[in-house]
């Protein structure tokens, strides 16, 4: 029983991935499932698919890697994070499709509590801003729209979770109402300086205490599978939101540590230890993990869209066939044409938080082409960054050198992850394990288990693959993010 298996429950597929006592992987599953979007601003997901599809992928991970239930020692959860499910507690089955994070229906009731002067309380309570991205006003929203849900809900009758919260429901046979801090404080619902929901903020939202779950240890005791699942019941043992999970996963457990995962958007990360700090610059106070009842905090920065220009420049404008191609089209790009591209195609994230923000390509001359579009694409995640870190660093100093860890989809691209330590002006730093959110869930579930070590000697297991030190390109791209701050101010609706 030494294996564990990560269950990583993401926005657009559903994966599983196997580890041996190396934590290496050793196998893999991983599925799509269907988007659904009713109205403009709308996302939703059918429970069920998240649901079947993860049944799916840890059964295939698991005949990949040829190991039975009884060789695995436990299951880690990571999830994307937000995304709101309400379910019937005696049935198991959800009064309506989840509500996704990215889904935007809840912007008028935000704007309705900014203008009762509701704002700096709630963010002073939960570290986070009133903005429909969190689960909350999802939560009063669907209490609201489906037929005698409210009062289902106060009776007793009904259950809410993030993603993990309902598969950890469903896995455990209906056993185990519960989530990890990580998720718990992506609500709205939590109260960072107690580390608990509260009433009070319950009824800001409108949101009943019985529909909420049990907080726990990112790392500990939720239940054990149904045998039935997996033929064989596995224990549950860590459960983490993915961004928190990579977090884990990098190794990143001293204060001043800092990862950055770039996907379908970006998140960064800076530990900033045992104390919440708040914001003064439009971060998130975020809980990084709790282990043992003691939490460590984080503060956070949201890029909406990383992944998502690429693939608009490969999807929507045809300007590229593949990812891969980017590169060499940034590299051949006319380095004096100051092209600038703002990828607010779902508003920007921190530290604006424009929601009505519309994306824009500025600088266009006529000799312009698709190298210098493609190229100002990529910039723009590294601009996006050095936003992030420098809001970060009004908000909390440090003497240690910030080393930013990367990781996801994109970090494959050797050109941007130079023109971000050019932009920065620090190192970045690519690790050998690309699978960071599904390492940092396996390792909770590990330590949990017994079969992987304390932080501390888990983080000397962390191996460099490359670092991109700052070079020639810096006093350029210095001279490009002055530009890129311009742009961007052209494209805020509140500008």
């Amino acid at each position: 029983m030494q294996h564990l298996i990560a269950i990583d429950q993401g926005t657009t597929s559903s994966r599983a991935l196997v580890f041996d006592e190396a934590l290496k992987v050793a196998g893999l599953g991983q599925t799509e499932f269907p988007q659904h979007f009713p109205h403009p601003g709308w996302v939703e997901h059918d429970p069920e698919d998240i649901w079947n599809s993860t049944v799916q992928v840890v059964r295939d991970a698991m005949a990949t890697a040829g190991v039975e239930a009884s060789d695995i020692a436990a299951i880690g959860i990571t999830n994307q994070r937000e995304t709101t499910v309400i379910w019937d507690r005696s049935t198991g089955k959800p009064i309506h499709n989840a509500i996704v994070w990215q889904d935007r229906r809840t912007a008028a009731t935000c704007e309705a509590l900014r203008a009762r002067g509701l704002a700096d309380e709630v963010t002073q309570q939960t570290g986070l801003l009133l903005d429909p991205y969190f689960s909350a006003t999802k939560v009063a929203w669907l209490l609201d729209h489906v037929d005698g849900a409210r009062a289902r809900a106060e009776a007793g009758e009904l259950a809410f979770g993030t993603v993990d919260t309902w598969l950890m429901w469903r896995l455990t046979g209906g056993r185990v109402h519960a989530t990890d801090a990580t998720n718990a404080c992506r609500t709205l619902l939590y109260d960072v300086n107690t580390g608990t929901f509260t009433q009070a903020l319950a009824d800001t939202f409108g949101v009943p205490m019985a529909l909420l779950p049990e907080i726990r240890d990112s790392s500990g005791d939720f239940g054990t599978t149904d045998p039935a699942l997996f033929g064989g019941a596995i224990r549950i043992g860590g459960v983490a939101g993915d961004q928190q999970a990579a977090t884990v996963g990098q190794a990143c457990f001293l204060p001043g540590m800092a990862k950055s995962t770039y996907g379908t958007g970006a998140f960064l990360l800076l530990n900033t230890g045992e104390t919440p700090v708040p914001s003064r610059n439009r971060m998130l106070t975020t809980v990084a993990y709790q282990l043992g009842g003691k939490r460590t905090f984080a503060l956070e920065g949201a890029i909406f869209a990383a992944g998502t220009t690429v693939q608009w420049l490969r999807d929507g404008v045809g300007m590229i066939g593949d990812a891969a191609e980017t590169a060499a089209l940034a590299e051949a790009a006319d380095p004096e044409q100051q092209v600038f591209l703002v990828p607010a195609f779902t508003g920007l994230g921190a530290p604006h938080w424009d929601a009505n923000a519309r994306a824009a390509i500025l600088g266009i001359s006529r000799g312009t082409g698709r190298a210098e579009i493609v190229r100002a694409g990529l910039e723009a995640v590294a601009f996006q960054t050095r936003d992030l870190l420098d809001a970060m660093h009004g908000d909390w100093q440090t003497e240690a050198d910030t080393v930013l860890r990367v990781d996801g989809g994109m970090v494959a691209n050797d050109w941007l992850l130079q023109a971000l330590a050019d932009v920065l002006d620090a190192p970045v730093d690519r690790p050998e394990m690309g699978e960071t959110t599904a390492l940092g869930a396996a390792y909770l579930a590990g330590l949990a288990a017994g079969v992987c070590p304390e932080p501390e000697t888990f983080a000397k297991t962390w191996r460099l693959d490359r670092q991109f030190t700052p070079g020639a390109g810096q006093e350029t791209m210095a001279t490009r993010f002055t530009g890129w701050h311009e742009a961007v101010g052209r494209t805020l609706s509140r500008g």
